[in-house]
């Protein structure tokens, strides 16, 4: 399992902790929201700053993870700051390559999506989103990313 960097100026102070107690127990993204009873990425999300985390989940992660309990309550307890840490464009390699299929497919992705539901967008709210592997006939792997919004019709006024 590999170790994850992080800039501590981009990201909430819980996040070098969380992810020191990751690294130290080589426990998957995976492992981590099936404990919580949410997705990988949600997991993924707090460990950002990018997602709410219950007090529920602090409990589960604090077990888990093997951190005291009050820093975590402490460091998670507010309310996330979404999309803060994300530079546009982005300099990450895999966060630009996401940034690109929007760049290039945006405007087709819009085109159909209005042609099937109206005038309107999609929630990124009201989502879930899924990150599958796929292994084709010749051994290539592939990246499925799901992504799952409310359609949220533009109101006349």
């Amino acid at each position: 399992m590999s170790h994850q960097t992080l800039d501590a100026t981009e990201h909430p102070s819980a996040s070098a902790t969380l992810f020191r107690a990751k690294n130290a127990r080589q426990i998957s993204f995976e492992k981590i929201g099936e404990h919580l009873g949410r997705s990988e990425v949600a997991a993924a999300a707090i460990f950002y700053g990018q997602a709410k985390a219950s007090k529920e989940d602090i409990e589960k992660l604090a077990s888990l993870l093997g951190i005291p309990q009050q820093p975590l309550e402490d460091q998670l307890g507010g309310f996330p700051d979404r999309g803060r840490s994300v530079e546009m464009p982005p300099k990450e390699p895999l966060i630009y390559r996401l940034y690109e299929i929007v760049q290039n497919y945006g405007y087709a992705y819009k085109a159909v999506l209005n042609e099937k539901f109206g005038d309107g967008i999609m929630s990124a709210i009201a989502f879930s989103t899924k990150v599958e592997k796929e292994t084709d006939a010749q051994g290539n792997d592939w990246a499925v990313i799901t992504l799952r919004g409310k359609w949220l019709p533009f109101s006349r006024f």
